[in-house]
């Protein structure tokens, strides 16, 4: 009698709550970089599968995720129309090699020699992007939803095919980069070639160029030791290159509860992809070393004379900005009393000059 009871109620409890069926949702993830680069493995390693598992805490909601990196529908340089087209629902701009389209986003490149922590950067862009309307309304001009910017690096350096110890020796050398860094060149006497980290290899290799600027991380895991083997640890800083964006009209059509788990886990990755190239530079030191390269420090004196003879990048990109109605000198201020408030090795006051 007392098993037909529980027998019972089991069963009014499952006419009492009703089943829901669960919605999949399918949405294409895509980046031009290859699945090696950092924040392409922590985003298929750590972003997609923590997004996964709080979905399934309520079994409401599963996406099907469709991963297309390395080219397979665009290129690095194609990343931000491609999300714009529709032409994937959610991926990494790299906002760094888009000149004037993404220049609301380059404070950090325009204030090198500043700090070198990659959590402080990112952290302190997602503070401008939420206390700064122009940020995420220029993301909203390419049919884009910011969710968190991205610092994949510890520090740019110099890396040469030839040996170079001193500022003065990078004098007729070529060297590539990606936009802004490119401004950083001329007190060195080298000539600056644009260029992407996918293709630095083979400019070194087939000898477009002298070297590039990079940071360790990348040159180890790209294998830049075979074609580069000398680097200048000249500590020019770290910056945000990249920002996390969902086309919007993906954006509009997704529930509210996958909206709020896509942004929450975006803003974790973001400090895990920090932490990690901040904690990963020694190793890649070792790496870059183990693989036959050969690291000389820039001396102080030569890092402080290349950092004053620069022109007043940050200057002139804020006031670019403001004639645009952009609010840039307010965002040099916010970001550089941010790096002040956390005692930053600030070589110029970009600001206050």
């Amino acid at each position: 009698m007392k098993l037909r009871c529980v027998i019972a109620a089991a069963a009014l409890a499952a006419f009492a709550s009703p089943v829901f069926p669960q919605t999949t949702i399918n949405l294409t993830a895509i980046d031009g970089y290859p699945p090696r680069a950092l924040w392409i493995k922590e985003f298929v390693g750590f972003y997609i599968p923590e997004v996964d598992k709080r979905l399934a805490r309520d079994n409401k909601y599963k996406i099907r995720w469709n991963q297309a990196w390395g080219g397979q529908i665009v290129k690095p340089q194609g990343v931000l129309e491609g999300l714009q087209k529709g032409l994937g629902d959610i991926g990494i701009v790299t906002t760094a090699i888009y000149g004037d389209k993404m220049k609301i986003m380059a404070v950090a490149y325009a204030t090198p020699f500043t700090t070198t922590d990659p959590l402080l950067v990112s952290r302190t862009i997602d503070e401008l992007a939420d206390k700064f309307p122009g940020i995420r309304k220029t993301f909203a001009s390419y049919n884009q939803v910011f969710l968190s910017a991205q610092d994949v690096l510890d520090s740019y350096q110099m890396f040469t095919k030839n040996e170079a110890r001193a500022l003065d020796a990078f004098k007729g050398m070529k060297i590539a980069s990606a936009g802004f860094n490119l401004r950083y060149l001329p007190p060195t006497g080298a000539v600056g070639v644009a260029g992407s980290l996918n293709n630095y290899y083979n400019m070194i290799q087939t000898g477009v160029v002298d070297g590039c600027m990079l940071w360790a991380e990348a040159a180890a895991t790209f294998k830049l030791a075979e074609v580069a083997p000398f680097m200048m640890q000249a500590q020019i800083g770290t910056m945000n290159s990249k920002v996390v964006t969902v086309n919007a009209d993906t954006w509009k059509r997704l529930p509210p509860e996958v909206q709020k788990v896509l942004k929450d886990v975006a803003i974790e990755y973001r400090d895990r992809l920090a932490k990690l190239a901040a904690d990963i530079g020694d190793d890649s030191l070792a790496a870059y070393k183990k693989a036959g390269g050969k690291v000389y420090v820039l001396p102080p004196a030569e890092r402080t004379r290349w950092a004053r003879s620069l022109p007043n990048l940050a200057k002139e990109w804020a006031e670019g900005l403001d004639k645009e109605g952009l609010q840039g000198s307010e965002m040099l201020r916010y970001y550089m009393d941010r790096m002040r408030a956390a005692n930053q090795p600030i070589e110029r006051q970009w600001d206050r000059e």
